[in-house]
């Protein structure tokens, strides 16, 4: 077995056993939260290597789709844009849900698509290109369609401006997808096989550093689960259902094949909360990083267990899956 193949084994151990790194990891911080909490300051970075993670997965052909197909590219980003945003804020209304909590789950509804979805719209015999091209283009525009929906959501609670949150997503999000991008260019022409084994590494990077992001948040938070957990996990797992529901409903009432109903119905319900987390802890309290870090451990619940349920059911056409997909 060679070096990238060692590599991806790795990347694929990591990723399928996702949830339980989650879960395990959680239930430690929760019993020694104190083992974990020092990774908060390291929050921002190690979304930024995330990010970085995905800027590798993408190449010019990525943004050629994207050109190719404006149309279904166009309904799945504004789909999300619109519903996820809004679902949170009835939420928020509905649950009577404290401050705090309110902003954290105003954040996810704002938050741009998660690579997670990439994975599994690709496990549900999605259409994967059609998956990361609506990630790459909410992701790009996520500076400035995130602290906008913020802002209007959750204006009179917040200190922070919009453009404090623009700068922050810039430089945790756009600044490194760039440079991931650019540097994956760079590999491709001059060392494509550091190229093939950056690609088949990451996903466990990505892992590990969310699983330290989830833990952090838990660890920072165990008075606050044990309290005011039960509304926290309805909240979540509502909003993620809602997404699920509406971007399926959008893709059939839009006319797409089953291939991209699938890719549209992941990408509007799973959301890059590393991101929302990142912010909350950076502008807001641990409390208000709480509902995005258990989004994270529930939509890599909810979509494997979607995917699966896809997987078995007949498409319509054919799915071009030469995109690679990551991880969130």
């Amino acid at each position: 077995m060679n070096t990238v193949e060692t590599l991806e084994r790795i990347g694929n151990v990591a990723s399928t056993y996702f949830v339980v790194w989650i879960l395990v990891v959680s239930g430690a911080a929760l019993v020694v939260p104190d083992s974990f909490t020092w990774i908060s300051p390291y929050i921002t970075p190690l979304l930024g290597v995330i990010m970085l993670g995905m800027g590798l997965t993408l190449r010019p052909v990525d943004f050629r789709r994207v050109a190719e197909r404006p149309r279904d590219v166009a309904i799945g980003a504004v789909a999300q844009w619109v519903v996820m945003p809004l679902a949170a804020l009835v939420l928020t209304i509905v649950l009577s849900l404290p401050p705090e909590l309110a902003i954290g789950v105003i954040l996810v509804g704002a938050a741009p698509g998660g690579t997670a979805s990439n994975v599994m719209t690709y496990l549900g015999d999605g259409d994967v290109a059609l998956s990361v091209s609506i990630t790459t283009v909410t992701t790009l525009a996520a500076p400035v369609v995130m602290p906008a929906w913020v802002v209007t959501l959750a204006g009179e609670q917040l200190d922070v401006t919009f453009a404090q949150m623009f700068s922050s997503i810039v430089q945790v999000v756009l600044i490194p997808v760039i440079a991931g991008f650019a540097l994956r260019l760079l590999l491709d022409r001059y060392a494509p096989r550091a190229a093939e084994a950056g690609v088949s590494i990451f996903p466990a990077v990505s892992v590990v550093a969310i699983v330290a992001i989830v833990a952090a948040v838990v660890g920072a938070n165990v008075s606050n689960i044990l309290t005011a957990g039960a509304i926290v996990v309805v909240a979540v797992v509502a909003h993620n259902t809602i997404g699920l529901a509406a971007g399926y409903g959008v893709g059939r009432a839009a006319g797409m094949s089953e291939e991209r109903v699938r890719a549209c119905t992941f990408e509007v319900a799973l959301q890059n909360s590393g991101l929302a987390v990142a912010l909350a802890t950076a502008y807001f309290s641990p409390l208000a990083a709480l509902p995005p870090a258990l989004f994270s451990v529930w939509h890599n619940i909810s979509g494997p267990a979607l995917a699966t349920y896809f997987s078995r059911q007949p498409r319509s056409e054919t799915t071009d899956v030469a995109a690679t997909p990551g991880d969130d």
